[in-house]
Order: C-alpha cells, then structure tokens, then sequence
C-alpha cells in the first residue's frame, strides 16, 4: 500500500480534501494528515481523522510527537507529500524556505516528491510575486499542478479554484507510479 501525507492549508477549498482522502482510501492509499492553522478554520482534525482513520497532526509543539521527531518522522513514512488546498501564504513560505509551524518544517525535512494543488483568489494566483513562487517550487523539483478556472467563493471568476479531487487523485496516481 502506497502512503501519502496530506498538508490541508487554509482556505475555503480545505473542505475538498475531506473528498481526497476518501478517494485515496478508495484507490487503497494509506493517508496521514497534517492540518494548518488556517486549515482549522474551515474544517477539523475530527473529520480528517475519522475518513484517514489515522490521528491528525496540527502542531510542531506536540510534546509526545516532537519527543520522537514527528515532524521527521510523518515526512519519511509518507511515499509522497501532498498540499491541498496550497494556498498563496503556503507556496510562498515554501519557495521562501521559510519553516514556522509544523506543514512548513515537514516540508523542509522531507526527502519525498511534494505535490501541490493551488487554490487562491483568480487575482492571488495571477499575482507576479505568487507567479514567481510557482517558478521556484517547479524549479526545486516540486509538482505544482494548475488550478480550475471557474466561479470562486468571493464572487470573481478565473484561474485559481482547487481542482477537483478526482483530478488531485489522478496527479496523486501519477506521481506514486512514477
């Protein structure tokens, strides 16, 4: 059984990965969760743990995980990193190298292929410094698959929705085969 490690940034697109981990349960991937602060927002460790049927990880500060390294630890078991929804604060930090909560620092201390599924305002994504972010992570040898176009929860249309979880399953099918 291949395993993945799914990052759930913050956004209003983290209640799709409620239906990624269900698919990639389907498809017989094991899924662990690591859930952001601004992930919390919208969705609970609650919910991500009862459809990955594992505990969810939501902070670098966790004294029992920490004691053992969790954050090195989550990133080596996994066959693959996935963030989704990436959002524009995440890619940014990750092109940055920046590592100040526990998403960040595991992304830092993996030596896995990382998956991206960005998810921001039409206007975010097109933005030249988010634009030049998406060209570091690339560069760093990073999959950053393209958002939908559509309608977006502020009421604008354009490129920048979270693609659909059959389409990050399938990007996700992909890289495990690779």
């Amino acid at each position: 059984m291949k395993n993945i490690l799914l990052i759930v940034g913050g956004g209003i697109a983290a209640y799709k990965a409620c239906e990624l981990i269900r698919l990639a349960r389907k498809a017989d991937i094991g899924v662990r969760c690591v859930l952001t602060a601004g992930g919390a927002q919208f969705i609970t460790p609650m919910t991500l743990a009862a459809l990955s049927e594992n505990p969810v990880h939501t902070s670098l500060w966790d004294l029992k995980d920490e004691a053992e390294m969790g954050h090195i630890q989550l990133s080596r078991q996994a066959d693959l990193v996935v963030i989704a929804p990436a959002t524009a604060d995440l890619m940014a930090k990750m092109a940055a190298g920046i590592a100040d909560d526990l998403a960040t620092t595991l992304l830092l201390a993996t030596d896995k292929p990382v998956l991206a599924a960005p998810a921001m305002n039409v206007r975010m994504w097109e933005h030249p410094a988010t634009r030049r972010n998406v060209a570091q992570l690339r560069a760093d040898g990073i999959t950053v698959i393209e958002p939908d176009e559509g309608p977006m929860a502020c009421g604008e249309f354009g490129a920048g929705r979270l693609p659909e979880p059959e389409a990050i399953l399938a990007a996700i099918l992909h890289a495990l085969a690779g």
